[in-house]
């Protein structure tokens, strides 16, 4: 395992209380280095979506712990944001969520030309996902997709 890995996973084990608490929801945690500096990044989210004052909550219980248990060698900044409008889906709760809505999706390879389609997300599983574009249905492995998320309109 990973040094990022391992720091993701004790994160994780660090939140489950902070995160039942407050009634949230864990969407994802990235540690990642970005122009010469570490992040820790943790999103966030609720039925009604988060407020600053819910990302602070959870950024101050977890530096207490942080600080106490000190898993992580060096510097870093934590961060502690919902995960956007724009955000991709990776977790199965992801895709369970967003059931109904509009998705982009992009391929690593073109299909018929396209590598790109917005259609309604109807059905997943571990191997594929189900879109309705108009009134067709596109199945798509999902070692296919470079990335998913919810579309975005204006």
């Amino acid at each position: 395992m990973s040094n990022r890995n391992k720091i993701e996973e004790l994160t994780e084990n660090f939140l489950k209380s902070i995160i039942q608490t407050h009634k949230l929801e864990l969407v994802d945690i990235e540690y990642v280095k970005e122009v010469g500096n570490y992040y820790l990044r943790i999103y966030i989210d609720k039925e009604g979506g988060v407020t600053i004052n819910d990302c602070e909550i959870v950024s101050r219980e977890l530096e207490v712990i942080l600080d106490e248990k000190d898993p992580i060698v060096g510097e870093y900044i934590l961060e502690v944001s919902s995960p956007g409008l724009d955000r991709p889906l990776k977790k199965e709760n992801d895709f369970r969520r967003s059931i109904g809505k509009d998705v982009e999706v992009k391929l690593y390879k073109a299909i018929d030309g396209e590598k790109e389609f917005i259609g309604t997300l109807v059905a997943y599983t571990q191997e594929r996902i189900t879109l309705k574009i108009e009134e067709k249905e596109l199945v798509l492995d999902r070692k296919t997709i470079s990335r998913i998320r919810l579309a975005i309109k204006f």
